[in-house]
């Protein structure tokens, strides 16, 4: 059974690394490979994530600017890996937020703040290739790897052209109900490298 593997890169890259993997385009391979059962072959291995923000800003209490200058080279990387295509959507800068809150009556300071970005384009990306996939004559199953349930009118679509789409959950996470009914399989998996959770079906 030929199947393609979708990964939502923000929703992975957050739990991989609060599990204490290293988030590189080896790790990602190798997790498109393991959430494949021994009965399935993958097609292809589709990619959603963005390119690092890169621009000035002002910090909030201070105002001096803010460079962010980080590399996507990485994405570039895993691009070049075996049957992989990468979707890149937009990074967008939407202000500082605080770290903690309530915020304290003492004086802030920048450090009080974090960052705030937003993903633009990432899920109608998923939808798209989830589509188009589910149109032709090759993929038989989809696996995506995702709790956004904006994916959800991709997902009707695929199952009503007769692609089963299994809902791919990292370990110690529960998937969106949403998600879940509109599966047809939920196959959890552990990270690449320890021992699988359960077997693929």
């Amino acid at each position: 059974m030929k199947v393609a593997v979708l990964i939502d890169g923000g929703f992975t890259r957050v739990l991989a690394r609060k599990d204490g993997h290293s988030y590189n385009p080896d790790f990602i391979e190798n997790l498109a490979h393991c959430v494949v059962s021994n009965r399935e072959t993958l097609l292809r291995a589709l990619y959603y994530d963005c390119e690092p923000y890169t621009g000035t800003v002002q910090l909030p209490v201070s105002g001096e600017d803010k460079e962010f200058s980080k590399s996507g080279k990485w994405l570039d990387d895993l691009a070049r890996k075996d049957f992989f295509a990468v979707r890149k959507g937009v990074l967008k800068f939407r202000g500082f937020k605080p770290r903690k809150i309530p915020v304290s009556g003492r004086a802030l300071s920048d450090q009080d703040f974090a960052p705030d970005f937003e993903q633009k384009g990432v899920d109608m990306r998923i939808g798209l290739d989830m589509a188009t996939l589910s149109n032709g004559p090759k993929v038989e199953r989809i696996v995506l790897i995702s709790n956004d349930t904006d994916c959800v009118p991709a997902m009707k679509h695929a199952r009503k052209a007769g692609v089963q789409l299994v809902l791919g959950v990292p370990p110690n996470q529960s998937p969106a109900h949403e998600l879940a009914m509109h599966s047809d399989l939920i196959r959890t998996f552990a990270w690449p490298g320890r021992t699988q959770l359960k077997a693929p079906q």
